[in-house]
Order: C-alpha cells, then structure tokens, then sequence
C-alpha cells in the first residue's frame, strides 16, 4: 500500500524518535496507520499507550520509515545509531548477534545480547536468564522499534540496563502484496515477500525474507531465511485476538573470530589462521508463536493474558586446541544446545480518577521458563579438525522466573504528575548433570536470586512546550546461564557461586517541542552497580566470570530533531558516558589460573564502552520523487579489556543515499542505492572484550555500496 504524506503535525508527534535518516522505503511499505492509532504513542514505559513527551523517561520511538528507508534490513543496527545512550554494532559475524549495550550495560556480551531486555510482539527475547537474541526480527514488516532506558527499565525485571521491543504492523485496509530484492558488496544480496490486509475484523502481515553474503572478511559467510506472520482478530467491540508466528534459520554461518592487535593492523579482512583449521562456524533454528487475549472489562478496566512457547537448536565449531582437550574434564569444543523456552504474562489495567484527577494502575505477573539440553563434544575425530567427535558433556538446565508487578502515574496536580512501580522477581536455576564419567563428578546444584526493584519517577510540565522530569530506581543482574557455564582451573558444572549484580540509578532530564516539527531532550543519569559480573579468563573460546566490587556508569544524552520546509529533516544526538570501576580487582592473564594474578586499578574504564558518541543525519524526504540523505556517526575509542592495556581506536564515517519512489496506479514503486563509510576509513567496528588469546578487534568494512527495489501492489 501507498504510504500516506506524513504531514507537518504528524511528524512534530514522534518525540524524540531517533531513527537513522535515509532515503527511499526500501525492502516494503508500511500502511498508514489507523485514525485510531496516534503517531509517536509508545507502550514500553508504561504498559499503556503514552505519548513519550508525557513520561519521565529516556525513550524513544522508531518508525517503519526509519527502519527500511534506504537500508537492507539484514540487522537492528542499520536503524538505531540516532538513539542516544545506546550502541549497535555490526558485528560483520552472522555467527554471533549484533552487539548492543544501553548506557554501558551489556558492553562485555562476547555473544548474543545480554543486560538489555528484548521483546518482539510482546514476547520475550530474552531468556529467563538475561541473554536474549534478535536474530529473528524481520525488519521488512515491522512497525516501529521502542527503546527505554535508564530506571524505569527495571521493571521488566533481571538484566533491564534497557528495554528494546520491536513491533509488527498491523493489517489494515486493503489487501496488499508485493516483493524486493536487495543486493551489495561482497555478495550480499536479500530477497523478500510480504502481504497484509484486513477484511472485517480480521487483520494479516506476512512476511518472508532470506539474506545470504560471502562476508567482508575470510571465513565469515552466512545464509539466514526469515519468516514472520501476524493475525490479528477483533472478535467483538470487547475482545481482540493476536497470534503470531515466527521462525529463522541461520544453516550457514562461518566465523571468522576477532583479530590481535598486529593482525588488524595487517589486514583487517584476515582471519586466525585456527579458523581455517577448525573451521569456527555455527548453526541455528528457532520457531516460536505467541498469542494474545486483550477483553475490556469495563469503560475503566481491562485484562491482557499473553502465552509463548519456543524451541531454538544451535550447534558451534569454536577453535578450541586438539591439546587444551586432553584433560577429561575438558568439555570439548562444539556445543550443541536444545532449547525450550516458554511463558505467560498476565496483567490488568485501570483508569479512574482520584481527589478528581487521573489516575492509571497496571498490575500483572510474569512467568518465563527455559529447559536448555547443553552438550559438548570434542571438535575433532583422529587427525581430522573441525568435526564433532567424542561427547565430554551433557547436563539438562532449568531456569525460571517468577515476577509480579505493578506500576501506575497520578496526575496530582495540573502540571505535576507522578510515576511509580514495582516488580518482585525471583530467578531460579537449576542444572542436572549427565555426564559423570572418570574423574568428571555429578556437577548437579541449584541457585536461586531474588530481588524486589522499586522505581519512581516525577514529571513536571513547566510549559506546553517544556516537560521537566526526575526518576530513581534498582535493578539487578543475574548471571546468564552461558557466564555460569565454566567454573575456573578446568573445575567441571556450573559456576553456582556467581552471585547477582545490583544496581541504583538516578535520572534528571528536560524534554522541548516547539509544535511545528522541532523536539529536543536531554538527560543526566548515574548507576551504582555492585557486585559488578566480570571476566575472570577468556581463552580457547571458554569463558569463566567473578564477581568484582562496585562500579559506576554516569553519562549525559542529548538529541534534537528538525522539520522544515516541504520535506527536509535533519536530527543530531550526542551521549557522553563515563563507566569505571570503583574497586580494584584481579583477574586472570593465563590459563590455569590457580589464583588471579593480574592487577585491575580502581578508576579504570570498563571495556567496550565509548566515552564519546555523535550521530546527525540530514534527509531530503518528500512522499514521492527523488529523495536523498547523508548521515555521519562519530565514536571514541573503546578499551579491548579490564587493565585498559589496548583500545580500539576512535573513528568517524559517513554514508549518503539516493530514492525515487513513484506511485503508478495500484502501485508503489520504489529504488534505492546507498553508501556506507564514504571515505573508506579503516577502523575496528567492534572489540571481543577481555579475549584471552588478545584477539580483540572485530574489523568494520571498508567503503561498501548497496542498491535496492520494491513493488507493491493494492488489490481492490
């Protein structure tokens, strides 16, 4: 379907939304969205729908626009660099996931997303244990991406340094259908079909795509299928009914492990020689559907009950030494994972008024359950590597958690409006050992973290234009369940002595609109963390964790985003972030490590954090015709490990595109091609944090280009 003109009012609506700029939608078309449905309205903070202006907290809101326009739509990270406080980083290695940290949480993940929470549709992308993944979002059909940050995070409970939830259109209007394809340097090319519609209350978005690329470096092609359908049923005026259906497949993806610090400088498209040798590669699928029930009860009350169910398989290859595994205590160097993940969310809501002014309570409870089959095998058979040979491991692991909430606002007073909530959580693990053979124990034992996480928030309307706003809260942090995988010295079963990271925060921040397409905010925030979860070794692709003293993460976000004229946009956004420990520690420079034996210094910076970060884009962006935009992102350098012995260095790139859409009829056609790091900058896109073998960089690709057509046609 066409998409609508967005008119000057409409755009003034999304606040604060930092959506990277471009041109030309690319890869689908979003519908315009339904009478009934208020641009810039988001759920996240407060579990009902709000506008972003009106709520005392970092948020922010990207729509369908930013998510395609000009982009290929492979990863998360294409669209998010406009959002302050938070980093995306391509990782150029489809065998992890984008590596994503808010506000310093999450920088140490060397796999998969963890200290951020994630959701599609409403459903968990993040385990019970606090790692999650998005691997399976399709970017084709989405509707617009919510990121909360700072306090009010923690009430979507354990690892909430963030809150990322991405939604799936919404079928309206008439049916539609169509397809694009997409294609780029180093073989990159992407296919996708997608639908949606409605017909009474009866709404559908399907879509399917599949990505496949040689990769900028040696050794790191991939092959990933999508597919992602969204039914939505209005059984009556009181009850609604949303099922959806998801599923990725990742058959193919090498990996081509970080760099040393003499090899980047080398040839940053090279790779380790030992993953040739062991062929380092990793292999998934996942499907999972949820549904929804939303009944209004009264005019003032209403009830929502979600349920989810999940399997994800995964096998890896890592380049773990034949010797390294001649102990029989060693796990070998495949994993293979059978997960089942499942849960339920049940909440209430209601609006009334009190001493004659509005008030809002949600109140519900979450329960999310994983059955995880871990096993390890050695990764070779005789003479010959990179093969799953002789089992070394099998355990069953449980985790499961239980979290009531509740959270409401009161606006007290005309301009005052207050904000509170509640989540008591309480996280279970348990592991049953399988494998006791030899010398290798029973390694069964169980662990359970309880925390109850208050959060407070005050708004203050000083004028029509300006919001002024105070919020504090707790959080806290589990280990995941792959931090808890390896115990130190070669000790075999679950390193249960890890104990749960807590966290206090503060947040004052300032939020301006101008009501003719300007909006702005700023935000000052400081977290105490204790209990701080941090690298104890990291070598042979087998990572072991401790517990460290207190640290402290306090930053400054600012953003600000302009319409003028018939079609030009043009935003700029800024976070300044100062993360160090505040106890010194010691860890571990080798392997064994009968004791840590290497010094951390209080008032080091903690690694994978940049302390500078300036995004800004500019967008000539008229409904159709030619379109053009440029953006430019700046990064300061980023410390590889605890002792801040070497760092990635600082970088600045710059992208440009050009569209034309044109709209023929029932069609809507459109073309795009693009540019990514114009000036060939040569530069670490990433860092492998606290990499034992000092493999820390994770090279970006040098100039790339990218081109990309859709057609999508209106049925009658």
């Amino acid at each position: 379907m066409a998409r609508a003109p967005r008119s000057r009012s409409a755009r003034a609506a999304r606040v604060g939304a930092g959506f990277a700029v471009a041109c030309g939608h690319a890869l689908g078309q979003t519908p315009p969205p339904s009478p009934a449905q208020l641009p810039g309205v988001v759920v996240t903070a407060t579990r009902t729908e709000a506008a972003p202006f009106d709520i005392p907290a970092s948020i922010d809101r990207i729509g369908g626009d930013g998510i395609r326009d000009a982009h290929l739509q492979v990863n998360i990270s294409e669209s998010l660099g406009g959002v302050p406080g938070l980093l995306a980083r391509d990782r150029q290695n489809y065998a992890q996931d984008v590596q994503i940290s808010v506000r310093g949480f999450g920088a140490r993940s060397t796999f998969g997303i963890r200290g951020v929470r994630l959701y599609v549709d409403g459903i968990p992308a993040t385990l019970p244990d606090g790692q999650g993944q998005i691997s399976n979002v399709d970017l084709g059909t989405a509707e617009r991406i919510e990121v909360l940050r700072g306090p009010f995070s923690a009430l979507y409970g354990n690892s909430s340094g963030g809150v990322i939830q991405v939604f799936t259109e919404e079928g309206r209007g008439p049916p539609t259908i169509g397809g694009s394809v997409a294609a780029g340097s180093w073989d990159t090319q992407r296919e996708a079909l997608r639908t949606s519609g409605s017909n009474g209350g009866f709404g559908w978005v399907v879509g399917a795509s599949e990505f496949k690329t040689d990769g900028y470096r040696d050794h790191s092609a991939a092959e990933r299928r999508l597919g992602n359908a969204k039914l939505t049923w209005q059984a009556d005026a009181d009850d609604r009914y949303t099922l959806v259906v998801n599923s990725v497949a990742l058959p193919k993806a090498q990996d081509p492990l970080g760099l040393s610090r003499a090899q980047f400088d080398a040839d940053p498209r090279s790779v380790d020689p030992s993953a040739i040798q062991f062929d380092t590669r990793k292999t998934v699928d996942q499907t999972q559907l949820g549904v929804t029930w939303e009944r209004r009860l009264t005019a003032t009350q209403s009830l929502r009950a979600m349920i989810y169910d999940g399997h994800r398989n995964t096998q890896q290859f890592q380049a773990i030494p034949v010797a390294a595994q001649a102990s029989p205590l060693h796990p070998g160097g495949v994993i293979v994972l059978g997960r089942d993940y499942s849960g339920v969310d049940v909440r209430w809501a209601w609006s009334t008024r009190i001493d004659d002014r509005p008030f809002e309570l949600v109140a519900g409870l979450a329960y999310d359950k994983l059955d995880e089959h871990r096993q390890g095998y050695q990764n070779f058979v005789g003479p010959t590597l990179g093969v799953q040979g002789a089992l070394r491991r099998d355990e069953d692991n449980h985790v499961s958690n239980t979290d009531p909430y509740a959270q409401g606002s009161w606006n007290f007073a005309p301009r005052w409006t207050l904000h509170a909530g509640v989540r008591h959580s309480s996280v279970r693990f348990e592991s049953v050992d399988h494998y006791i053979v030899g010398p290798n124990p029973d390694d069964s034992g169980s662990v359970r973290y309880v925390a109850t996480l208050p959060v407070a928030g005050l708004l203050y309307a000083a004028t029509e234009r300006v919001h002024l706003y105070a919020t504090a809260g707790r959080g806290f942090e589990t280990p995941t369940l792959n931090e808890l995988a390896y115990r130190p010295n070669g000790q075999t079963g679950l390193n249960l002595g890890l104990q749960a990271a807590t966290s206090k925060s503060v947040e004052i921040g300032a939020k301006w609109r101008d009501g003719a397409g300007a909006t702005a905010s700023a935000a000052l925030f400081e977290t105490h963390t204790d209990h701080e979860i941090v690298t104890l070794t990291n070598t042979g692709g087998r990572a072991t964790f401790q517990n460290a003293g207190a640290t402290r993460r306090r930053g400054l976000e600012t953003q600000w985003a302009s319409d003028w004229g018939r079609a030009w946009h043009a935003e700029l956004a800024y976070t300044w972030l100062d993360a160090t420990y505040r106890d010194a520690f010691k860890t571990c420079n080798s392997t064994p490590c009968p004791a840590p034996n290497l010094s951390v210094a209080s008032g080091n910076r903690i690694p994978g954090i940049a302390r500078d970060a300036l995004y800004g884009a500019i967008g000539w962006l008229p409904a159709t015709g030619w379109r053009a935009g440029a953006e430019g992102r700046a990064l300061g350098r980023v410390f590889v490990n605890d002792v801040n012995s070497d760092a990635a260095a600082g970088y600045a790139t710059v992208a440009a595109n050009l569209a034309y859409v044109a709209r023929l009829g029932a069609w809507t056609l459109n073309a795009f091609g693009r540019i990514d790091n114009l000036f060939d900058r040569r530069y670490a896109g990433s860092v492998i944090v606290n990499e034992g073998n000092a493999r820390y960089f994770e090279p970006a690709p040098a100039r790339a280009w990218s081109i990309g057509g859709t057609a999508m046609l209106a049925l009658p």
